[in-house]
């Protein structure tokens, strides 16, 4: 296992600049995943380490060894995309042993390889049936199959679930997981869907529009810590106010415009927060408690109208109007077991967070 480096890469398509003064070190034997809007040059990064396009400036490393200009079919690195590109005049066995046929592998080893990686993706009751026989799952494992039969160091996955149902992208995803953890390789999966990299990353990145690197960190510090507010928008949603910072003593405050002083946590380890300061502020929807009723033993609370009720099933959304006419959102998870408070249109209402549910952003 071998970790994956991209250093100070430019690169650049018909004069548009992709990618410029480019860093990114992707750990050996991981699950990364690289999230970010369409056009922020994740694709591309993966072509480059493929090496399906060169780097106009740059190197890049696959361990210590330097595979910039390395051709393709020396670099033990494989990829899977989007639309599969299996051979549809090939049965399942032979689209999975071509790589093999072409390195002129003996018969019985051959043999030997594709059963037992097609049993690893749960597809040896199919060896022998044409692609066009099967459903889009079973086709995605054909080409998770002949990618990892030559047991490459990184496989590379360009949104390789986009074409599937809802429910079937569901079910692959912790196959892919269970897979990665099986061979040990490092996968490299790019996607724009924020719980796709959330479920089957151990680490992420996350790419703006101008194709730079906002954070590099675990789904979980991703989701509950973000660096900046691109990162807090971008993954999930959350409530960004923007305040001034306020320091007496051993605490903290921020003042909200028209909304008053909030208890916010001591962040020494972040030195834009100090007395004066303007900062963001972000709630994510599910840390904030909606009630008509006054509720003790919280640090803030804000109050305003509701004016949007959105029933999502296992939780519902609502959209509350602050004195400031700021809109918030609001996820409360639906418990059928608990008789829950009725809160209807126009109803005012009570938004209660802690301290430590709200995060403090750079402006």
């Amino acid at each position: 296992m071998k970790e994956i480096s991209l250093k100070n890469v430019k690169k650049s398509y018909h004069g548009e600049l992709i990618l410029e003064d480019f860093n990114l070190t992707i750990p050996a034997g991981k699950f990364f995943a690289l999230l970010g809007p369409s056009g922020s040059g994740k694709t591309t990064i993966l072509r480059l380490i493929a090496g399906f396009e060169t780097v106009d400036k740059g190197s890049i490393y696959l361990g210590n060894q330097e595979i910039t200009y390395t051709p393709i079919n020396q670099r033990r690195i494989n990829t899977v995309f989007q639309n599969y590109a299996l051979f549809p005049h090939l049965n399942v066995f032979d689209n999975v042993a071509y790589s093999l046929n072409i390195r002129r592998l003996p018969k019985d080893v051959i043999e030997e390889k594709v059963i037992k990686i097609l049993k690893t993706v749960h597809l040896e009751k199919h060896i022998y049936k044409n692609i066009q026989q099967l459903s889009g799952g079973q086709q995605q494992r054909v080409a998770l199959a002949r990618a990892i039969v030559n047991e490459p160091e990184v496989l590379l996955l360009d949104e390789p679930l986009a074409a599937l149902d809802v429910k079937l992208r569901e079910r692959m995803l912790v196959e892919l997981i269970d897979l990665q953890e099986q061979l040990g390789t490092t996968f490299v999966y790019v996607t724009h869907d924020q719980l796709e990299a959330l479920t089957v990353a151990d680490r992420m990145a996350i790419m703006n529009y101008d194709g730079e690197i906002e954070q590099i960190a675990s789904p979980k510090e991703i989701y509950e810590y973000p660096a900046t507010s691109f990162v807090a928008n971008f993954v999930g949603s959350t409530n960004i106010f923007k305040g001034s910072i306020v320091a007496e003593g051993a605490t903290h405050l921020i003042v909200l415009k028209d909304l008053g002083s909030f208890i916010i946590m001591e962040e020494p380890n972040k030195p834009f927060v100090y007395n004066g300061n303007t900062v963001l502020l972000s709630v994510r929807p599910e840390k904030l408690l909606i009630t008509k009723k006054k509720t003790e033993g919280f640090s803030n609370c804000l109050e305003g109208q509701v004016i949007d009720i959105i029933y999502h099933g296992q939780s519902t959304l609502y959209n509350i109007r602050l004195d400031n006419t700021q809109i918030v959102q609001v996820f409360d998870q639906n418990d059928q077991h608990v008789p829950q408070e009725i809160i209807a249109y126009d109803d005012r209402v009570q938004l209660y967070w802690q301290k430590e549910n709200a995060v403090l952003l750079e402006k």
